[in-house]
């Protein structure tokens, strides 16, 4: 397996360098929405510390990162009104992953709806910025 290399889209956001739409965040975790969402709602949960994927995440920072990620999948169904959900975790790129930081993808699933294709077409930033606010309010 490659290293985690810090030079990663993941890591200029929890920086500050790249903007994001936040719908939670604290001292160990960063969650947010996903600019080429599969479906309204689409958020990602990623650690603030360092690690590729699954298999080289610390066992503690992985143990807080699932409880985030159930947080705020509680309030992605909440303000979405989603009839479910998907939470998808990719570890190397033969596995579909694109940025190699861990990260967990909350998918919103509507009875009816197709998901669009992951990392498809970008999303409208005002939308992704008032959805990100409806989920924040939902905690």
């Amino acid at each position: 397996m490659t290293a985690y290399d810090p030079d990663n889209i993941f890591t200029k956001i929890i920086e500050g360098e790249i903007p994001c739409h936040k719908v939670y965040e604290d001292n160990e975790t960063l969650a947010f929405m996903d600019i080429m969402p599969q479906s309204q709602g689409h958020t990602l949960v990623i650690p603030k510390s360092g690690s590729r994927n699954l298999l080289d995440a610390d066992p503690a920072v992985l143990a807080d990162l699932i409880q985030k990620t159930r947080t705020v999948a509680a309030a992605v169904m909440k303000a979405t009104g989603a009839d479910g959900f998907r939470i998808m975790q990719f570890n190397e790129a033969p596995a579909g992953q694109t940025v190699f930081h861990l990260h967990f993808h909350i998918i919103p699933i509507y009875e009816g709806v197709p998901l669009k294709p992951h990392a498809g077409e970008a999303a409208d930033h005002t939308a992704l910025g008032a959805l990100a606010a409806k989920i924040r309010g939902a905690f």
